[in-house]
């Protein structure tokens, strides 16, 4: 864990089962999907409502904090500073396991599976200028802008990539300084993000493939974040914020 976590304020891995119909909205079938949950992790213990989202909630004030959520076409969970990421994965796996059953999710039903590992960098800085000072500086853009007279107002760079041939597993890279609109998951203010997102495609032939999915895909994200995301982009935006004392 300390790869992950050493060089940012907040390291998460969140998870998205991403469907093609909508979910059931009676209110037993949710709450009896949180109870259930509830119970496996005593923790969750805040039930959220958000703009189109239902959630699932531990004390997001501790620095290990746990949360899942019900979107109409999605199912998504996150665990902030977990202990090992062995404990974050069985977070996820848990609810891969018990949701299918209280929301009656068939194998045909599954769209994709994603896993994203997130670190935060807390700062008063302007994050615009040190996303840029560290990851732009020196490559072609900086000749977009005249440092004496102007200002980056917008510096967020992303790629995505297709992993293997068939184009069914890809992995996208994201800068992020500007927040959003709140959402399960979130606790608000305005770090820079990193994220790296690795998505599987279904479907799936029966509901116990998606353990394997699973499997495959936090693999590719481990193997991206360690030899990519971290030297690449982490490890940068960790040394210019270091260099302007934070």
């Amino acid at each position: 864990m300390s790869t992950f976590s050493a060089f940012c304020s907040d390291f998460y891995v969140n998870q998205k089962l991403g469907l093609k119909l909508d979910l059931p909205e009676r209110r037993e079938t949710v709450l009896d999907l949180f109870d259930r949950l509830r119970r496996a992790f005593p923790r969750l213990i805040h039930f959220q409502r958000y703009e189109g989202e239902v959630a699932l909630e531990s004390e997001s004030g501790e620095r290990e904090w746990q949360w899942a959520a019900l979107r109409q076409t999605s199912i998504r969970s996150g665990h902030v500073n977990p202990a090992t990421l062995a404990d974050a994965y069985n977070f996820h796996k848990v609810l891969l396991e018990i949701a299918p059953y209280f929301l009656s999710i068939s194998p045909l039903d599954i769209d994709m599976l994603e896993v994203v590992f997130g670190f935060d960098f807390e700062t008063e800085l302007d994050r615009d200028a040190i996303v840029f000072d560290a990851l732009l500086a020196n490559t072609p853009f900086a000749h977009l802008i005249d440092a004496g007279f102007e200002r980056v107002l917008d510096a967020q760079p992303g790629l995505a990539i297709s992993l293997g041939e068939k184009g069914d597993l890809q992995a996208a890279f994201e800068v992020r300084t500007k927040p959003r609109m709140p959402v399960a998951g979130e606790r608000g203010g305005d770090p820079i993000s990193v994220f790296l997102t690795v998505r599987k495609y279904g479907p799936v032939s029966s509901l116990e493939d998606l353990k394997a999915a699973f499997g495959a895909v936090v693999g590719h994200a481990e193997h991206l974040a360690e030899n990519r995301v971290i030297p690449h982009l982490v490890v940068p935006i960790h040394e210019t914020l270091q260099s302007r004392g934070v």
